[in-house]
């Protein structure tokens, strides 16, 4: 997925936490009140060369499969996909941001479940 939007990962660090922690990071750095599932830290040096920290919360995780009637996994593959692409450059701040993050979270998840079937 990188490779194919230009980039290579020198480090990327998946940190799985609770509700509570990502409720407290979301304070702390984005001066958010709230949960959410996924947090990403762009340590990056250049715009090529990757480097970050997600910080996800597993139980906001399974409360959004539960609410999108979604499998787990998958539900977990799009926030790791979605972290990815915030380091790549996409935001998601605006609902135009939104859609083109989610066209690119479903064409690659798409991708991973054509390989997976392999």
């Amino acid at each position: 997925m990188a490779n194919e939007e230009g980039k290579t990962i020198d480090s990327i660090n998946y940190v799985f936490v609770s509700e509570e922690v990502i409720i407290e990071l979301n304070k702390k750095y984005l001066d958010h009140n709230y949960s959410t599932d996924i947090i990403t830290f762009d340590n990056s040096e250049s715009v090529t060369r990757l480097s970050g920290e997600m910080y996800i919360s597993v139980d906001t995780v399974v409360k959004n499969a539960n609410y999108y009637k979604e499998d787990f996994d998958k539900e977990l593959k799009r926030v790791m996909v979605h972290g990815l692409l915030h380091l790549c450059g996409y935001t998601d701040k605006t609902k135009k941001d939104i859609e083109k993050i989610r066209k690119i979270e479903d064409k690659y998840l798409k991708r991973y479940d054509t390989i997976a079937e392999i």
